[in-house]
């Protein structure tokens, strides 16, 4: 994709900052954040031959919003990232993999860089937003989420996201223009068009969301890349569990060696106890993955993501438990089983609140499975993490 490196776009952040700096209508919030990964591959990876690897990270991200009129709304976020590690130093394909943006603009760069580091710079939303009674227009960088479920979102198919990217909690967006307008006080409808050097990289589609029977459900429906797409999604309760679910069907808009049809659905459950237990089920279906073995993840280079395409397999089975344990510290323990070919995540994790606005974690991503299926080839990832917000 051949797209306009935007440089100043960092540089724009601090002037905008700068310029408004005496007047009360604006905010900047963020946070700052040490994450360390200990990598221990199921096989030697490219070009690598430690069995075990690392990386640190240390992460600023800045949110600037200004109320420039009661109507107007202008926000730009970005992410910064010092990276450094043996990960870094034996695998230089990890940097340009960092340096990915798959927007139509490039709003990524690496200002600096070493032999076992380097700097990542990203501007993730970068916005315009203006809103006049009914209506809402919102151009630029932005999120646009139509998922409805906790961990797949066959409907979300403008900025989809892997689970497994758990440190990455805004998710990344699209460049767009929305639409929308309310139609009620529990409806509404949109129109989105996302940018593209090209038929197949843009998308034009269309949600209305309405509430009936105390359950929301949507509708969406358009054109996405080498596809068209019809969908819906809903989400309500059965005796106070939570009962949600998406269903998407992709139709290759016309002959394309690239592009098949397919169906995705993501149904799921969860329910929270008196005592804070916390319970989460889920099940996917992807008519496009494989029955046996899936093979191919990886947790490094997956990028490729997309709603017509959230997992190798066929199946996918969730679950997911949680427990405050104390009003400081909570417990969670997910997993993913592929029953397909009998490879499973398993995904333990504590945070331990350390005082106001700083939250220490301990997590694991444990994958296992015969050669060849889609989690045998993973390996085992831990990290810790401590987290300051202001």
């Amino acid at each position: 994709m051949n797209r306009k490196k935007l440089f100043l776009y960092p540089l724009f952040l601090v002037l905008a900052m700068t310029v408004q700096a005496q007047e009360p209508n604006w905010t900047l919030t963020g946070y700052v954040k040490d994450l360390f990964m200990f990598y221990h591959p199921a096989q030697q990876l490219p070009e690598i031959s430690q069995d075990n690897l690392y990386t640190n990270t240390i992460h600023n991200r800045l949110n600037f919003e200004w109320l420039a009129t009661d109507q107007l709304t202008i926000v730009i976020e970005n992410r910064n990232r010092l990276i450094s590690g043996n990960l870094v130093k034996n695998f230089p394909l990890y940097q340009s993999y960092i340096d990915t943006d798959n927007g139509f603009f490039d709003l990524s760069f690496v200002p600096f860089n070493g032999d076992t580091w380097f700097m990542h710079m990203m501007i993730d939303r970068a916005y315009i937003d203006w809103t006049t009674g009914k209506w809402q227009i919102r151009a630029g960088r932005q999120r646009i989420n139509w998922g409805v479920n906790l961990v797949w979102n066959p409907n979300d198919i403008f900025n989809s996201y892997s689970y497994f990217d758990f440190d990455y909690e805004e998710r990344p967006g699209t460049d767009a223009v929305r639409i929308q307008y309310y139609t009620g006080t529990t409806s509404s409808a949109e129109l989105v068009y996302k940018m593209g050097d090209n038929a197949n990289e843009m998308a034009l589609a269309g949600l209305y969301r309405f509430s009936q029977w105390n359950y929301d459900f949507q509708f969406l429906g358009g054109w996405v890349g080498t596809d068209w797409v019809a969908a819906l999604g809903w989400a309500g309760d059965i005796h106070g569990a939570g009962f949600r679910g998406e269903l998407s069907q992709f139709v290759p808009r016309k002959d394309q060696s690239e592009s098949e049809s397919a169906t995705v659905v993501s149904i799921s459950a969860d329910y929270s106890f008196p005592n804070s237990l916390y319970l989460h089920t889920g099940i996917l279906y992807n008519s496009s993955g494989q029955n046996g073995k899936a093979g191919g993840l990886s947790p490094i280079l997956n990028q490729n993501l997309t709603a017509k395409s959230l997992s190798l397999g066929k199946y996918e089975l969730f679950g997911q438990c949680s427990y405050q344990i104390t009003p400081l510290f909570t417990g969670d323990f997910s997993t993913i089983i592929n029953p397909g070919d009998g490879s499973f995540y398993l995904g333990p994790a504590i945070n331990y609140s350390l005082q106001t606005n700083l939250e220490l974690m301990l997590a694991g991503q444990l994958f296992f499975g015969s050669k060849g299926s889609e989690y045998g080839d993973v390996g085992q990832l831990l990290f810790a993490r401590l987290k300051w917000n202001f």
